[in-house]
């Protein structure tokens, strides 16, 4: 039987609250400047209270961009960052899962050497990978291109780590049922693991969605071209230098916007999410 508390229930939800309005309220200021002037978002202390110029300053940077800064509009930057986190999520689970199918379910020579090869990659840093990777990338001539911001990226040591461990759960009996009424490795994948598999493909789909969405790094290299700026580049953009003024406004106008795609898929997949972190349903 548990023992119900109400004071520490009501402490536990003040801390809770108190959480949530820490993490919350940056983005209500967000909020609240983007729909102001760009003089009153460059007031200070800003005020709290929104303005009136909410559609017409996400009118514009979603078609027009800015008028101070030369950057490609943000409808422009959202599409190149979702195509970019779909193709880097989706490319990432299907190589990871075949890689660990492989892993497990194969018996060839060196396959745990192969095994360690892939693990030890996550003892490397980005940065010492990245000047061979960008070698390569420009020798192939896929910069400015999807290819190259989304190809790189695909492979993960992680992810073909967690499906090989969740592989090993399942049972052999499965997969000698599956040889007894005659099913190739492609049958038996496609029937018994990839269902078992949902809930951890659904979990690590908005795991590696966000990863793909927050590219900064390596679009920074790849991306010589405004149009293929990604939204993390192009609000680094936005705050010009110099003697260009900010338009604080339409900046904060982007943050907002570029929240919006990742904040959706964690709300949409929520329940799957949590799912495939805790239940394996076997």
């Amino acid at each position: 039987m548990i023992e119900r508390r109400p004071i520490l229930d009501m402490i536990s939800h003040l801390v809770l609250i108190l959480g949530v309005l820490i993490v919350a309220f940056p983005v209500y200021v967000a909020f609240v400047a983007s729909t102001q002037t760009v003089e009153q978002a460059a007031m200070s202390p800003i005020s709290l209270v929104p303005g009136s110029h909410m559609i017409e300053n996400y009118t514009q940077v979603l078609g027009a961009g800015t008028t101070r800064t030369a950057v490609a509009p943000v409808g422009r930057m959202m599409w190149v960052s979702l195509v970019s986190a779909l193709a880097i999520a989706i490319g990432k689970i299907a190589i990871s899962m075949l890689s660990a199918f492989a892993l497990v379910y194969f018996r060839f020579p060196g396959r745990g050497l192969f095994f360690w090869m892939i693990f030890l990659t996550l003892m490397l840093p980005v940065e010492v990978r990245i000047t061979p990777t960008y070698k390569v990338v420009s020798d192939l001539g896929m910069l400015n291109t999807y290819a190259g911001l989304t190809i790189p990226l695909m492979a993960s040591a992680t992810a073909t780590f967690l499906f090989r461990q969740f592989f090993l759960t399942v049972p052999d009996e499965l997969a000698e049922a599956a040889r007894i009424d005659g099913a190739g490795p492609l049958r038996f994948f496609k029937d018994v693991i990839w269902p078992l598999s949902r809930t951890n493909v659904l979990a690590l789909f908005v795991i590696m969605f966000i990863y793909g969405w927050n590219q900064y790094l390596w679009p920074l290299l790849i991306a010589t071209d405004q149009d293929m700026y990604p939204i993390g580049i192009g609000i680094k953009r936005l705050i010009a230098g110099g003697d260009a003024a900010v338009e604080w406004n339409m900046v904060m106008a982007t943050l907002i916007m570029a929240m919006l795609p990742p904040g959706l898929v964690v709300v949409i997949m929520q329940k799957w999410f949590v799912k495939g972190l805790v239940d394996s349903e076997k």
